[in-house]
């Protein structure tokens, strides 16, 4: 097979595209850190919270946690100060996804982690990532329905 200059420019414009793509992706990267994994303690201690138990289970554990000053910019992109959040660790990825499904019915905002979630306001959520990593997600948003 012959190259020909436009097959040149094609390979060309493809190798800058994925190296393009590589250094967003990278760049994108380095302002989450990597996903913390552990205890529903350690998650706790990680932001600076003391947890307060309210299930205590073989499959769950949750608590509610106050920043203590812990989650850096905790003060929200909407203004509001630093608040409560729930934080819960599952012990099967299974477990942790259906509680998520059922969880965002009611809205909010949730930091996703393997086999931990954190659930808040979003300010609290973007904060708390910039510690712990994890992906956002959100819940159903039902504020369109007026009607009910």
């Amino acid at each position: 097979m012959k190259v020909t200059r436009p097959m040149l420019a094609v390979a060309g414009a493809a190798a800058v595209l994925t190296l393009a793509g590589c250094t967003s992706g990278t760049e994108q990267r380095a302002t989450v850190p990597v996903t913390a994994t552990g205890s529903l303690e350690h998650l706790a201690a990680e932001v600076k919270c003391t947890p307060n138990i309210q299930i205590d289970a073989d499959e769950i554990r949750q608590a509610v946690c106050k920043d203590a000053g812990g989650v850096k910019g905790a003060q929200g992109a909407e203004g509001g100060a630093a608040g409560k959040f729930i934080l819960a660790t599952f012990a099967t990825d299974r477990g942790q996804r259906e509680w998520i499904n059922g969880a965002k019915d009611y809205g909010g905002h949730y930091l996703v982690g393997r086999k931990w979630v954190a659930v808040g306001e979003t300010g609290t959520v973007t904060a708390l990532r910039r510690t712990l990593g994890g992906d956002i997600e959100e819940g159903t948003d039902h504020s369109a329905h007026s009607g009910h």
